[in-house]
C-alpha cells in the first residue's frame, strides 16, 4: 500500500484527500535524524514550514516520489537534491493570496481610522472621539510596490473603493498595467506621491532594506506604510525614527526582519501610530484549508500517475537528461539574470536563440531556465522552472524561441538572449565549454570572454585613454577588489564595453561616482 507521511500540522481536509489513495501517518515534531530514519518507507511527504528536508533526508528517501509544501515558500526543502533524485517538489503558490491581500487592506483601514488605538483606549475607559478622527481612503493615492498575485488583488479592491492606484513593478508591462487601471512609475516617484504605500515584494538581496531612511524621508508627512510581504524589506530602525519624528504619519507591519519580534526591537519604542501583528497574513481558516487541499490533491494526483499543477522543480526530465542539460540550464539562468539587471528589470519581450549545437538540445527547459533567471530579481524564491512561463505571461512578456543550427560561432554552439523594454534593448551571448564551464561571449554584440562571477560591473564607455585607470582607482579608493577585467570593442576610439569581476558589491554612492567619470555612458552592477 502507498504510504504518505505528514510531519507538520495540516488541515484535516488535506488528510482526508491523502487517505483516498494512501495510508497516512501524521507524526509531528520529527528531528532531521528522526526523519532520516523513517522516510525510506514513504512514497509521499507533506510538510509546512517546520520540517527540514535536507539533502541527507532526500538521500535516505529511497521510495519518495513527491514532497508537498502546504504554503508558498520551499526554503526548508533541498530542491536541487530532490530534483537530482527525481523527487517532485510541489507547493501552493496561490492558496493564501486572498488572505494576505485582505490583511494588507485591513491594516490600511485600521491605520486610516485608528481602529487598534481607539479600541485600546475605549476598553481602558476612554471616549476620545476627537483624538481618533480618521481619514477616508476614497480618492486617496495608494502606491502598490509589487504587482504579483497579492499586490494585484490589493490594487483591484482599492480601485473598487475609489482609490487612485499607482505601482512600481519593473516586470509588469505598460499594457498589463493599463488593463489593471494602474499607473506605473519609478519607486522614488511612487513614495513621493502616495498617501498610502503597501509592499508586496519577496525578500532578496536587492529588496533587503529597500525602504530606508532616504525613501521614507521622501514620503508625505501624512503618508502611511503597510508591509504584509516579507520582513527585512524595511529598515526597521529607520522606520521607527521616521514615525517618532513625524516624517510619516504611521505604519502597520505584519512581518519583521527577525521573527518572533525581539523585545529589543526599535519598533516597540514607537507610539500608537504604529500597528504590529504577528505574521497573520496567511492565518485564516480558509487559507489553511486551501493550501492543505491544494497540496494534498497534487500529492494524490502524482501518486496516481497524473501531473502536478504547481511543481517547483523540473517535471518530466529523467536524471540522465537533467545531468546532460545541467550546464546549459545554468547558462540560460545566468544570461537571463544578467539581462534583467542590464535592462533595469523592465522587459517586454525576450528572444532565446539556440545557435549551432545548442539547437540540437531540447529547447523548452533552456527557455524556462532563462525565464527563471530573468524574473529572479523581481520574484526571488517564488520563481521556479515551472511557474516562470506563467509569470512571464502574466507580466505581458512576449517570449520567442529560435533555433539556428547554421550559426557556428563556437564549437559547441551558443545561447543568445535578446531583451527589449521601455529602457531599450540588450543582447547577451554565452556558451558552455567542453569542460562544462560557462562563458559570457558578447554584450550588446561587443565581443568578450568572461566567466560569470557573483559580483560584476559592466560599463559602456568611449574607447579613450584614462578611463580604465580612473575606474580602477575609484574602486580601489572604495576598497572594492578587482578579480578580473576585460574590454570589448568593435572599432578603435569608438564605443566599448568593460566587464569587471569584483569581490564585493558596488555601493550606491560608488555607482554615482562611476557614472560621473567622463566617457562612461552606462554602468550596471550585476549580482549572479
Amino acid at each position: 500500500m502507498t504510504k504518505v507521511l505528514v510531519s507538520d500540522p495540516i488541515d484535516q481536509a488535506g488528510i482526508d484527500i491523502l487517505s483516498q489513495v494512501a495510508d497516512v501517518d501524521q507524526i509531528i515534531g520529527l528531528t532531521i535524524d528522526d526523519l532520516k530514519q523513517i522516510i525510506g518507507q514513504y512514497d509521499g511527504l507533506m510538510i509546512r514550514s517546520g520540517t527540514q528536508v535536507t539533502s541527507d533526508v532526500v538521500q535516505a528517501a529511497e521510495n519518495l516520489r513527491i514532497i508537498g509544501r502546504a504554503g508558498v515558500g520551499v526554503d526548508n526543502v533541498d530542491v536541487p537534491a530532490a530534483t537530482q533524485r527525481g523527487i517532485l517538489v510541489v507547493n501552493s503558490p496561490g492558496g493564501n493570496t486572498i488572505a494576505a491581500a485582505e490583511h494588507a487592506l485591513a491594516l490600511l483601514l485600521s491605520l486610516s481610522r485608528h481602529v487598534a488605538q481607539a479600541h485600546a483606549s475605549t476598553i481602558s475607559g476612554g471616549w476620545d472621539r476627537k483624538k481618533y478622527v480618521g481619514n477616508e481612503l476614497y480618492k486617496k493615492v495608494l502606491g502598490v510596490v509589487g504587482l504579483g498575485k497579492i499586490g494585484s488583488h490589493v490594487a483591484k479592491v482599492a480601485i473598487a473603493m475609489g482609490m487612485e492606484v499607482i505601482a512600481f513593478d519593473p516586470f509588469i508591462s505598460a499594457d498589463r498595467a493599463q488593463k489593471m487601471q494602474v499607473k506605473l512609475m519609478p519607486i522614488q516617484n511612487l513614495f513621493e506621491k502616495a498617501d498610502y504605500v503597501t509592499l508586496h515584494l519577496p525578500r532578496t538581496p536587492d529588496t533587503e532594506n529597500l525602504v530606508d531612511a532616504n525613501l521614507l524621508s521622501s514620503m508625505k508627512s501624512t503618508a502611511r506604510l503597510v508591509n504584509c510581504a516579507r520582513g527585512g524589506i524595511i529598515d526597521e530602525s529607520a522606520l521607527a525614527e521616521a514615525i517618532n519624528k513625524g516624517v510619516i504619519a504611521g505604519a502597520a507591519l505584519d512581518v519583521y526582519a527577525t521573527e518572533p519580534l525581539s523585545k529589543e526591537s526599535p519598533l516597540l519604542s514607537v507610539d500608537e501610530r504604529l500597528i504590529l501583528t504577528p505574521h497573520l497574513g496567511a492565518s485564516t481558516a480558509e487559507a489553511q484549508e486551501n493550501v492543505a487541499i491544494d497540496v494534498a490533491e497534487q500529492i494524490r494526483d502524482v501518486l496516481l500517475g497524473l501531473p502536478a499543477r504547481s511543481a517547483v522543480n523540473i517535471p518530466g526530465l529523467n536524471a540522465d537528461l537533467m545531468e546532460r542539460l545541467k550546464p546549459h540550464l545554468q547558462l540560460g539562468e545566468t544570461l537571463g539574470l544578467l539581462s534583467s539587471q542590464l535592462s533595469g528589470g523592465q522587459v517586454n519581450s525576450l528572444e532565446v536563440r539556440l545557435q549551432g549545437d545548442f539547437a540540437q538540445h531540447p529547447s523548452q527547459p533552456i527557455v524556462v531556465a532563462t525565464l527563471k533567471g530573468l524574473l529572479t530579481t523581481a520574484l526571488g524564491e517564488r520563481i521556479n522552472y515551472v511557474n516562470s512561463s506563467l509569470e512571464a505571461k502574466a507580466r505581458g512578456i512576449h517570449v520567442l524561441e529560435v533555433k539556428d543550427e547554421s550559426s557556428r560561432d563556437f564549437a559547441l554552439g551558443s545561447l543568445q538572449i535578446t531583451t527589449k523594454g521601455d529602457c531599450g534593448s540588450h543582447i547577451v551571448t554565452g556558451t558552455v565549454l567542453a569542460d562544462g564551464d560557462l562563458r559570457i561571449t558578447s554584450i550588446d554584440e561587443f565581443p568578450v570572454n568572461v566567466s560569470p562571477s557573483q559580483h560584476m560591473l559592466f560599463t559602456r564607455h568611449r574607447d579613450m585613454p584614462g578611463i580604465i585607470g580612473q575606474l580602477g582607482s575609484l574602486l580601489g579608493e572604495h576598497n572594492v577588489n578587482i578579480a578580473s577585467m576585460q574590454v570589448g570593442r568593435k572599432i578603435v576610439r569608438g564605443d566599448a564595453v568593460m566587464v569587471l569581476s569584483i569581490d564585493d558589491p558596488i555601493p550606491s554612492e560608488l555607482l554615482i561616482s562611476i557614472h560621473s567619470i567622463e566617457g562612461i555612458k552606462e554602468a550596471y552592477p550585476v549580482t549572479l
